[in-house]
């Protein structure tokens, strides 16, 4: 103990540094937070006028790891394209949620899970036409008008709308 308390004392800066590699290491990935009703009206608000897209899926869905490879991929090639990621799950399924999104290269992207009790409800607020079927993409314009896709998307509609509206 002697020994380690004599080097810290030679050498804080190295203290310093490990402190500071904690919240890095921490922001590397995000947490799966609660998606509950209004949690679309935040995603959105908080994307005034910037577009994004929100990809709604399941770890249980049989297409939906083809759909996060995609993305994961397209998000790889334009790091300034926004991409939140909301689970159809179960608040439990919080963490397998967070390793696919992670195992696909989209851990940094922010992640939502579903947390109600009657995810109908939440399927109803974010698309009164959306019957659940999964994956589900919504393609937000800068002005928020609104393009949904069920099923994988084809990359050539993915490329299209980047250079459309990601710069």
């Amino acid at each position: 103990m002697a020994l380690l308390s004599s080097f810290l004392c030679r050498f804080p800066f190295l203290l310093l540094i490990g402190f500071a590699a904690i919240p890095a290491a921490q922001a590397a990935s995000e947490t799966p937070r609660p998606f509950v009703s209004g949690s679309l009206q935040k995603i959105v608000a908080e994307r005034e006028g910037k577009p994004f897209i929100l990809a709604v899926w399941s770890v249980t869905c049989t297409h939906c790891p083809e759909e996060l490879k995609a993305l994961g991929k397209l998000k790889a090639a334009h790091p300034a394209l926004d991409i939140v990621l909301v689970a159809a799950d179960a608040p439990e399924d919080a963490p397998q949620a967070a390793a696919l999104a992670k195992r696909y290269g989209l851990a940094r992207a922010p992640q939502w899970v579903f947390a109600d009790e009657a995810p109908e409800r939440l399927r109803y607020e974010i698309d009164r036409r959306w019957h659940g079927e999964l994956p589900r993409t919504y393609f937000y314009d800068r002005q928020h008008a609104v393009e949904a896709v069920s099923g994988r998307v084809p990359a050539s509609q993915l490329a299209q709308w980047v250079r459309e509206n990601v710069r």
